[in-house]
Formats: structure tokens, C-alpha cells, sequence
């Protein structure tokens, strides 16, 4: 049966392949499977996005961020959403975003929102029944961390695609860091620990319009930036699977606990090996020693740049290959998305029937 699925991302930022923000590219490779399986893909999400289903474009970001721009992206959702309602048979609203809250939509339509940020970061009241909600996590770590409610479905690990993620590629003599420019992703750490251990350091990402942020890169990050130690901005996703393949190994010094980590995942498929900080979910997709190393404190991370040599890179592709499939990943969310669709109110959404197992053998 031909399904409409309405996803809706954070406001003001775009979905695609190349996006920065994790929940927008698991979004993003939602939107690809259910597209390719010949379901209508509805996406709520900033103008610029990149989908294969059909855009509802909201406004994009500006030059500055704060907090009457976010209440303005937020009141953008809630009409687009009502308006999507109304012109499409929706059959599920799947919630990307750290404020779905603000805008749920009400009434009836079953709605799925995937938790993508420590469960500390969202109100506490989203723990409590909302008319036909439920909500379900990226990672173990997450889960675990979340308070007991009924709303809580069984968690859905994130995946990458491993294939698209395999270059062949020289191995050159510097490390890497990947991600969002700001306080909580601790990159001032992994500069320090290159200069430490003597070692060349490329960092990549985007610096958002924050006040914090900026702050941030002004004061943390550009007074330890030089010849060895450089700073490229915001990258593709070609431009990133050439820096993840060709680096000797990814930095992730977080020092939030993350619920799960795409460039971790990315990082293994392309052969590197990742060094990180037991931040959330990092110790269960690191296995230390095998695909990397865990470290405590900035000494041991300098320490272990010294000794990541001895981390094979077929050991990455081959866990990667093994635990981070993203067809698995898309494979369960439809599955979900079935089971809430026939869920009668009172209803385990486990005894529910799913139909997609015609699905999952098409990809």
C-alpha cells in the first residue's frame, strides 16, 4: 500500500546529503527510502533542502540567531504542518526536532518523533501522554538515559551508507575533526592534543549564527590555528569522505554525551579509525582498541595519536559493514511506521501488523 509520510526537520535548517546536523541526514536518507520504495515523501524543512520526496519549504536561517528568529521558525512549522494536513492523506508525521513540542500536530494522525539529542535537552513534560505521540531513540545510551514513560518505543541505531562511504585512497599524515563549531563538541581539545602529539590537524564544519557559537570559534579556536593546525569551514559530503578516507584518524572530543555520532560511523566505513572522549553513545560504536581509542583527558588523547597506527583499517570497514548498515536502519523505521499506522488507541504498537516486509526485500 502507497503511504504518505510527513517529516519535519529542526526550523531554519536544511536536509540533504551534505547537511551538518545529524537528525538532517537521517532525515534526509528517510526521505531517499521511502521515495525509492514508491511512498510519497512529504519534508517540512528549510528552503534550500534537498530531498527526493516533495519540499514544503519553511524560511532559512539568517545572518543572526536568537531567540525571536527560532520562535518565528517555529510558528512557520506549525502552519505548514496544518497546511500539509489538509491538502495531503497523510498517513504519519515523523518529528525530527529538538522543539517538536511547539508545533506537534494535533488530532488524531499517528506521530513519530526520533529523539536525536540528549533526553536532558527536551522538556520533561514530552515524557507525558500528547494524543497518539510516541517517540524512540537513536542509540542504547540514549535510551537508557531517558525517564520511564509509555511514550518510549524501542530504540532504532542510526546507520551510514557504507558503500557510497568506500574511496580508494592514500592514507596522509594528518588528523581530523568533523562537526558543528560550538562549545559543547570541545574541538579546542582535539587542536591542543595535535599540537601535543606534533601532528598536522584539519578541522571542518560550520560555525552557526549564534551568539555562543561565535564566540566560541573567536576566542577557543582561532588563537590555536597555524600552518599545522587549519580550519577549512563547512564541507560536502564528497569533500568529507576525501578528508575522512585520506586522514590517519578522526578527533571526536566531545564533552556532551552524545546519543550517537553519524561521523563516527562514517569515519570506520571509510578505513579510519576514531579517538574519542567516553561522551553518550561513543564508547558503544568505538571499540577500543579494535576500531580506536577511548580516552579520558587531553593527555591521552595526544598519547593515543601516537599509537593509532596500530588500528587496522579493514577492522573499521568491517565493523562498520557489520553494525552500521543504514538499509537496516531504514528497514526498521518503515517497519515502525507501518506498526503505528494499524495501532488502535490501547493498542502495543508491537502486536500492530507491519507490511513492509515487501519492502525491506525490494532494497
Amino acid at each position: 500500500m502507497k503511504r504518505t509520510i510527513l517529516s519535519v526537520a529542526y526550523p531554519l535548517t536544511r536536509v540533504g546529503d551534505d547537511a551538518v546536523g545529524g537528525s538532517e541526514q537521517i532525515l534526509a536518507s528517510l526521505d531517499n527510502a521511502f521515495t525509492q520504495a514508491g511512498h510519497h515523501s512529504l519534508v517540512i524543512a528549510a528552503e534550500g533542502s534537498r530531498v527526493k520526496g516533495t519540499l514544503i519549504p519553511s524560511p532559512a536561517a539568517p545572518r543572526h540567531l536568537d531567540d525571536g528568529v527560532r520562535e518565528a521558525g517555529r510558528s512557520a512549522h506549525r502552519r505548514l504542518i496544518m497546511e500539509a494536513l489538509q491538502r495531503y492523506p497523510v498517513d504519519l508525521v515523523h518529528m525530527h526536532s529538538l522543539d517538536f513540542h511547539c508545533y506537534v500536530p494535533p488530532g488524531k494522525i499517528p506521530t513519530l518523533a526520533t529523539l536525536h539529542l540528549p533526553p536532558d535537552w527536551y522538556p520533561s513534560e514530552i515524557f507525558e501522554k500528547r494524543g497518539r505521540v510516541m517517540m524512540n531513540c537513536v542509540s542504547r545510551s540514549q535510551h537508557q538515559s531517558c525517564p520511564p514513560s509509555p511514550l518510549l518505543l524501542d530504540f532504532i541505531p542510526n546507520g551510514v551508507d557504507t558503500d557510497r562511504l568506500r574511496l580508494d585512497t592514500r592514507k596522509r599524515g594528518f588528523t581530523l575533526a568533523v562537526g558543528r563549531i560550538c562549545p559543547e563538541k570541545g574541538f579546542h581539545f582535539a587542536l591542543d592534543a595535535a599540537r601535543l602529539a606534533g601532528m598536522k590537524l584539519i578541522l571542518a564544519g560550520e560555525i552557526f549564527p549564534y551568539d555562543s557559537h561565535l564566540e566560541y570559534f573567536k576566542k577557543e579556536i582561532s588563537p590555536r590555528l597555524n600552518e599545522d593546525r587549519k580550519f577549512v569551514g563547512p564541507v560536502d559530503f564528497t569533500a568529507k569522505r576525501r578528508l575522512l578516507s585520506q586522514a590517519k584518524c578522526l578527533i571526536i572530543p566531545s564533552t556532551v554525551a552524545e546519543t550517537s555520532s553519524l561521523v563516527a560511523m562514517e569515519a570506520l566505513a571509510c578505513g579510519t579509525p576514531v579517538i574519542a572522549f567516553p561522551s553518550g553513545a561513543l564508547p558503544d560504536i568505538v571499540e577500543h582498541g579494535v576500531t580506536g581509542l577511548i580516552v579520558q583527558d587531553l593527555k591521552e588523547m595526544a598519547g593515543a595519536l601516537r599509537e593509532i597506527d596500530r588500528i587496522q583499517p579493514e577492522a573499521c570497514r568491517a565493523a562498520a559493514r557489520a553494525r552500521f548498515s543504514v538499509r537496516t536502519m531504514q528497514a526498521r523505521y518503515l517497519d515502525l511506521y507501518e506498526r503505528l499506522i494499524h495501532t488502535q488507541p490501547g493498542q502495543d504498537y508491537r502486536t500492530a501488523r507491519s507490511r513492509t516486509c515487501a519492502w525491506a526485500m525490494a532494497t
